[in-house]
């Protein structure tokens, strides 16, 4: 029995070191749309091609005036119209009447003060986000049309109240586009209201649908999630980038779509929650494409619909996403460990609207834990206490029945018995850390409340290692930037001094074995962020007290 405290520890470590994708990875299973469904929804549409019902954003009148012939316009003469916000910054082409380019002014790409403001829009996208379109290709000249926008300055500055772009293109045949984007300085979301006036002289049926792009890494490169996302049927839906080609299809009532990454998020949210199909598709080097197709419909000569969404490209901060609305806040999760990362995160900001260091919010956040284990720790450690106690007797006992183990382990237990002591009492706290250990892992892994955010020293980013000097060779083990990982080192310290103070398992080469544990563990935390070492430090600090105590109080 005394084994175990040894087994459970190379246990912990094979799990933090090996087994992270077994937690984490697991994710919904997303609702892929058979051939034969789709073959049967595409019968069933043909029969009934009238607006389906239940979709509130889709609006309709025939009231509809045959408005005046517009010119087209070439590609080189499309302007670019930029709408600078406090929040963010947008550029607009003519040219599609897409977005270019998306500047979050509250962020930057790095953590210095004179980085470049984040761009949620990659240079090497193709430039294709809120671009519109229609399914079955009914209007000719649509997938390279250029917009007319109405908008007399190419710089507009919200400050206060609403501004609204408006671009408009007009087909050969008479059908008007129109899309409407309304800004306003003190939200990241945007409205979006996309009108088809059909001026021409019949109808055509088809889909409306409107797509979202976002060119990913090659590889991601921790354990949040990334990749296309959607509120389903009132469901969170995520698909792996790796899993598109088997999962490219889901249908149902959306409250939005999404692209996610560690951080960020761009999504397209419609007005009220909306029967369609989501579409996904990889295209060259991991540029996802995720579009909402709206249900098809007739377009009645003389008819105008208009579609009604809002847009947010901005950061996964979930106090933020939650007074959105839409269950935005959804998109933010931590795995099978939330119920435990919410609460703490939660509890971590109200800390930092009293003390504004999320560093010092971190400790104050571990010494609250600890508190409340605070008792299950005094038994573990009254445990220890005890067994050290009695390692004279266990040594006789070892040498004594050694060439025979069963009757040593009968004796072994009796001895337990005898002064009362469960051998596995001190293995409890390590056992309910790990849990905790993983919701602390995936919360300030993910919170961008802590990305760019400095501490103290040289720690000047608590969602990243923590590096004293940066040295330009490769050190083994450790991912770059490479620098003396000083934090990580103390940790490893703290816990060689708490394994000191542990009784010493009775076979040497099991008390080697956990003097090599404080070894593993600086290894395995060397590239972990700063933010997860300084709590672990913490902890192990306030553990090696509690110990102390429990050792004098007891002697």
């Amino acid at each position: 029995m005394e084994q175990g405290r040894v087994l459970i520890a190379i246990a912990l470590s094979f799990v933090v070191f090996i087994g992270w994708n077994f937690f984490f990875v697991e994710k919904p299973e997303v609702k892929q749309q058979q051939p034969a469904e789709l073959a049967a929804s595409a019968a069933e549409q043909k029969l009934h091609p009238g607006s389906s019902p239940g979709v509130p954003a889709e609006k309709s009148t025939d009231a509809f005036v045959q408005p005046e012939q517009m010119t087209s316009k070439d590609i080189a003469e499309a302007r670019t119209i930029t709408v600078a916000t406090p929040l963010y910054t947008v550029r607009l082409s003519e040219d599609g009447a897409i977005l270019k380019s998306f500047k979050l002014e509250n962020y930057r790409e790095q953590a210095h003060k004179n980085a470049a403001k984040k761009e949620l829009i990659e240079p090497e996208n193709n430039g294709q986000n809120l671009k519109m379109s229609f399914s079955g290709n009914s209007l000719a000249g649509l997938e390279t049309a250029v917009f007319d926008a109405d908008a007399l300055e190419d710089t507009i500055h919200v400050t206060r109240g609403t501004r609204t772009v408006t671009f408009t293109w007009q087909s050969e045949s008479g059908v008007v586009i129109e899309k409407r984007f309304s800004f306003s300085p003190e939200t990241y979301l945007i409205d979006m209201n996309l009108v088809v006036k059909n001026g021409s002289m019949g109808g055509f049926t088809d889909s409306v649908t409107v797509e979202i792009q976002k060119q990913y890494g090659q590889k991601n490169g921790g354990y949040a999630f990334e990749g296309p996302s959607a509120l389903l049927d009132g469901k969170l839906e995520q698909v792996k980038i790796k899993k598109i080609e088997d999962k490219n299809a889901l249908r149902g009532s959306f409250g939005w779509i999404a692209l996610e990454d560690r951080y960020f998020m761009r999504s397209l949210i419609p007005a009220e929650s909306a029967d369609g199909l989501m579409k996904l598709a990889v295209r060259g080097e991991r540029l996802v494409v995720s579009k909402l197709q709206r249900p098809e419909r007739v377009f009645h000569a003389g008819e105008t619909v208009s579609y009604d969404y809002k847009i947010f490209f901005g950061p996964k901060r979930m106090a933020l996403l939650n007074n959105l609305g839409f269950d935005l806040g959804k998109a933010v999760q931590f795995g099978m460990f939330s119920i435990i990362a919410k609460p703490l995160l939660w509890f971590m900001n109200l800390i930092y609207s009293v003390i504004p260091n999320y560093g010092v919010a971190i400790i104050l956040l571990t010494i609250v834990t600890k508190i409340l284990l605070w008792p299950l720790g005094n038994k573990s450690y009254k445990s220890m206490n005890e067994m050290k106690k009695i390692q004279p007797l266990m040594a006789e006992l070892r040498e004594k029945y050694k060439n025979d183990k069963k009757q040593m382990n009968q004796e072994l237990m009796a001895l337990y018995k005898t002064y009362k002591i469960n051998p596995m009492g001190g293995c409890l706290p390590m056992v309910l850390q790990i849990p905790v250990f993983f919701a602390l892992y995936r919360m300030l892994y993910q919170a961008i409340e802590l990305r760019h955010t400095p501490f103290m020293f040289w720690i000047n980013d608590l969602s990243a290692p923590d590096r004293l000097f940066n040295f330009d060779i490769t050190i083994p083990f450790m991912q770059p930037p490479f620098g003396i990982p000083v934090l990580t080192l103390v940790m490893g310290a703290t816990m060689f001094l708490q394994q000191k103070m542990s009784p010493p398992p009775g076979d040497p080469t099991q008390a080697k074995m956990m003097m090599l544990m404080p070894v593993v563990f600086t290894f395995i935390f060397i590239n972990f962020s700063s933010g997860l070492v300084l709590y672990w430090l913490v902890n192990n600090v306030l553990s090696i007290g509690q110990q102390y105590y429990i050792q004098k109080k007891f002697a």
